[in-house]
């Protein structure tokens, strides 16, 4: 596996170098497949990210979004990351809107929207049951639990190895969430983390042997590459192994 670590020394330096790691993979996913493909992750820390993409000059055309998890809320609720996206990217840029594929929230049933969205995702990567798709880019954060999407320590989307898209629970509050090994299936995963409060997560998800149940983002190991973008409060003092592969 190509894991590579990188600590970054404040917030604007991560979000600079996350910026030119998606730049990059645009480009060469555009020169080789005609399109990019993106998965989102939510929460405040991929904000400025996401303002910066916004300010770039893309192909809007040929980039297609997706999310990794959303909460069972509206869009226009305040803790969509579907909604927190469009602020600070999407609506802001010329992109159709037939390019961006959020995950459905208002069927009153997560177990039913999981599997609706499974099923958007298949007819648009043109893959059966049981296949896993490789999207170009997925973008990830983490708690200072180790989640990372709707992937919570001991819950059941954990033990979902046969589907693209489960139901997440945190603290009995459903969400949709891609599953592990979905994420897997991507050519490029970035883990983008701040703060001090995640150090001791990170110290069980990077040591030689923990349990990926109590710490899930364990269990992204991809079979394209793996970046964690660390800033100085997340990742310094530590000693994370910094290349592999």
């Amino acid at each position: 596996m190509n894991k590579k670590v990188e600590v970054l020394p404040d917030q604007a330096a991560l979000v600079a170098r996350a910026l030119e790691l998606i730049l990059s993979k645009i480009n060469v996913a555009i020169e080789q497949r005609g399109m990019f493909t993106i998965a989102l992750a939510g929460g405040s820390t991929p904000k400025p990210l996401y303002e910066a993409i916004a300010s770039s000059n893309l192909p809007w055309d040929k980039i297609h979004v997706f999310w990794g998890d959303e909460r069972y809320v509206p869009a226009d609720h305040p803790d969509s990351n579907e909604g927190m996206a469009r602020r600070a990217w999407l609506d802001k840029v010329e992109i159709p809107a037939s390019n961006i594929h959020p995950m459905p929230t208002t069927e009153g049933d997560p177990a039913i929207s999981a599997a609706k969205h499974e099923q958007q995702l298949q007819e648009f990567f043109h893959c059966s049951p049981g296949e896993f798709p490789a999207l170009d880019v997925i973008l990830l954060g983490m708690g200072d639990d180790a989640h990372t999407a709707s992937l919570f320590p001991h819950t059941e989307a954990l033990k979902v190895s046969d589907r693209l898209i489960t139901v997440g629970n945190k603290d009995g509050n459903p969400r949709i969430t891609f599953t592990y090994p979905f994420i897997n299936a991507a050519r490029c995963v970035i883990f983008v983390v701040a703060g001090a409060n995640k150090k001791p997560a990170l110290a069980q998800v990077f040591a030689p042997e923990a349990d990926s149940s109590t710490y899930p983002s364990r269990l992204i190991q991809p079979q394209g590459e793996l970046w964690w973008l660390l800033d100085a409060a997340a990742g310094s003092g530590s000693d994370l192994k910094k290349d592999e592969g």
